[in-house]
């Protein structure tokens, strides 16, 4: 029986150490691997910074595109891009954050409501030029909003839609049980609850899942380009209805063309574009911020 005791207890010893040796093994691995993204990141970003730094000036932030490279700008996209952000943000996340709240408050567990779940799951790994097909045929021909911004707006709120209502329902599902409860007991209905309890406790994910829709709808060109979104444009948008481009179709169109100077151009959109990511993530973590400060 003793020999059986200590049997066992080195198989244990031995298991242990393999698990020791299996975990370091594993976090080397997973070090090397984020040094490897990394360096190619900073050498991406070098770069991109050391061919388009010469080229970004105020006459390139303020200038229409041009056949020249010493004339180009790149002022219609970025205006373009920055309605289409905010437009998609005005669309997508009141229609997501209200669905989510549907969904995981009132519809229950009904079958109809595990339908969508699987539905809406599906939507979310869709590939964006398929959103872009779809609004094609929906808002450019059917609804005939043709090469609009507004057109643009609504698919890339589709898009982004299934990312805000499932994020927003993991954001809901965790607050914790007790809180509603408590509302209950004190006489409040089940929307004050929603309103008082649930979204003011929740909202610092919600506005996370929104800050990582904004940084795909900043980057995304596919749909655009399904959509017909122009790639030479002279003029600004003065309406939801009026044609526009946006940065990433204008950093293609310059990748496209056979000059040199004009590659190294596109390096100075991509800066731009840089740019306005880190603006509107720069608002959006100032919302969940106050959104933290505002729930302690």
């Amino acid at each position: 029986m003793a020999k059986e005791v200590i049997l066992s207890a080195k198989a244990i010893s031995i298991r242990a150490k393999r698990r020791k040796l299996a975990e370091k093994v594993f976090v080397v691995i997973a070090f090397i691997s984020l040094l490897a993204v990394l360096f190619t990141l900073i050498q991406l970003l070098s770069s991109v910074f050391v061919k388009g730094l010469k080229w970004l000036d105020l006459q390139f932030l303020t200038s229409p595109p041009s056949r020249f490279p010493e004339k180009t700008g790149i002022y219609p996209a970025l205006i373009g891009s920055t309605w289409l952000i905010v437009l998609t943000i005005a669309i997508a996340v009141p229609i997501g954050v209200a669905s989510a709240i549907f969904l995981e408050e009132y519809s229950g567990k009904s079958r109809i409501s595990r339908s969508l779940d699987i539905i809406i799951g599906n939507l979310a790994g869709i590939p964006s030029i398929i959103y872009g097909i779809f609004g094609l045929a929906i808002f450019v021909r059917y609804l005939h909003l043709g090469r609009s911004i507004l057109a643009g707006a609504l698919t890339l709120s589709l898009l982004i839609l299934p990312v805000i209502i499932i994020s927003t329902r993991e954001a809901i599902r965790a607050v914790p049980r007790g809180l509603r409860e408590i509302s209950y007991a004190l006489g409040a209905t089940k929307w004050q609850t929603i309103r008082y309890v649930v979204l003011p406790v929740s909202s610092r994910w919600i506005a996370t899942s929104v800050i990582l829709s904004i940084a795909r709808v900043i980057g995304e060109t596919a749909p655009l380009i399904a959509i017909g979104a122009l790639s030479f444009i002279m003029t600004t948008p003065r309406s939801v209805f009026d044609p526009f481009t946006a940065l990433t179709i204008q950093i293609y169109t310059w990748l496209s063309k056979p000059q040199q100077d004009f590659k190294e151009i596109a390096a100075a959109g991509i800066i731009v574009l840089l740019l306005l990511f880190g603006f509107f993530m720069a608002i959006g973590s100032a919302v969940r911020y106050r959104a933290g400060k505002f729930k302690e």
